[in-house]
């Protein structure tokens, strides 16, 4: 077993995907756990989404198993008692006074992009967000969920790390852009690389593609990487969203998302209308972003976290992403 989570605080500081917007429905609930606790995230009628500790603090009854969203409120299934969206007891099953101290505690919760983020942190109030997309012309993402032994840390420390790009996943010619940039929570880097695709599948002749990558690192629980395929003018987006379920594993989402704008795409791609065009690009870079980081999971699951590390030149600005993650360590 890895001694990642010894040697890294297990839980830094941040906004973490816990769901897809497409995962809860309108008065429904779901279960998550998070950070050494279990979470409930649910939608009220009015289609807030709320975040909520799981049990009950009257007796203790698990919201996930057999509680209900009725309109703006979600019920226990045990006695009944309600709560508002504030985690405030508005009423009990009995029709009595709600007992001043029935308080549910609540997390910071922001539905951007398409995903569910939840805040964690010891000053309670997050003092940054993760800032909202244009989605004209783009695909929903498209999304595959994996639980995993491992750290925020490192599975987000992979979007600097340029020398893995050829030896693990067959990248070549792997070429920084530009130096890292960094303000305060946030951090950017830009490269590009070359790498061998199939035209018809894997028995077909393989094509050399060019790639442009640009990385936006909102915390270590929120990576995006905005691609280029050049030649063909493709254009996608793609997302790394771990989230710390306890000190030894972490909840893995990863997305795609294509654009199907007709200026975004090859001369040969544009009789293809552009809601469907911007769906395959999305469902063909998950499954390659899929299948590229299963080949990382056997990895991140039996490494050992190196501090300080013995870095070569070739490795990428693995030394000053390092640097920065310490701000999310209280």
């Amino acid at each position: 077993m890895t001694e990642t989570r010894r040697t890294l605080p297990p839980y830094p500081s941040g906004w973490y995907a816990l769901a897809f917007s497409a995962e809860l429905a309108r008065e429904r609930l779901v279960v998550r756990p998070f950070v050494g606790r279990e979470l409930v995230l649910f939608r009220t009628r009015s289609g807030r989404a709320c975040a909520m500790d799981a049990y009950c603090p009257h007796l203790g009854a698990h919201f996930g198993h057999g509680g209900t969203v009725e309109g703006e409120i979600l019920r226990c299934p045990f006695h009944g008692f309600c709560f508002d969206p504030s985690g405030r007891c508005v009423a009990t099953g009995y029709a009595t006074k709600p007992p001043p101290n029935a308080c549910i505690e609540t997390w910071p919760l922001r539905e951007v992009n398409g995903m569910l983020l939840v805040y964690h942190g010891a000053e309670g109030t997050p003092s940054w967000e993760v800032p909202a997309l244009d989605w004209s012309g783009w695909s929903a993402p498209f999304y595959r969920r994996f639980v995993l032994h491992a750290h925020p840390q490192e599975t987000t420390e992979n979007s600097v790390d340029l020398g893995h790009f050829a030896y693990v996943h067959g990248y070549r010619s792997v070429r920084m852009q530009r130096d890292v940039v960094t303000d305060g929570p946030y951090l950017s880097t830009a490269y590009t690389a070359r790498r061998a695709a199939p035209l018809l599948g894997r028995l077909s002749p393989a094509l050399e593609v060019d790639f442009e990558f640009e990385t936006h690192i909102h915390g270590l629980g929120y990576s995006q990487v905005d691609v280029l395929v050049r030649g063909f003018d493709v254009r996608a987006r793609m997302w790394v969203l771990p989230a710390p379920i306890d000190a030894e594993r972490i909840s893995l989402y990863l997305a795609a998302s294509g654009d199907g704008s007709a200026d975004a795409a090859h001369a040969w791609l544009r009789p293809i209308p552009g809601r469907l065009r911007a769906a395959l690009i999305g469902r063909g870079l998950l499954a390659a972003l899929a299948a590229d980081a299963r080949q990382d999971f056997d990895i991140w699951q039996n490494k050992r976290y190196l501090h300080p590390p013995a870095l070569a030149q070739g490795d990428g600005p693995i030394g000053k992403y390092r640097t920065w993650a310490t701000r999310f360590y209280e």
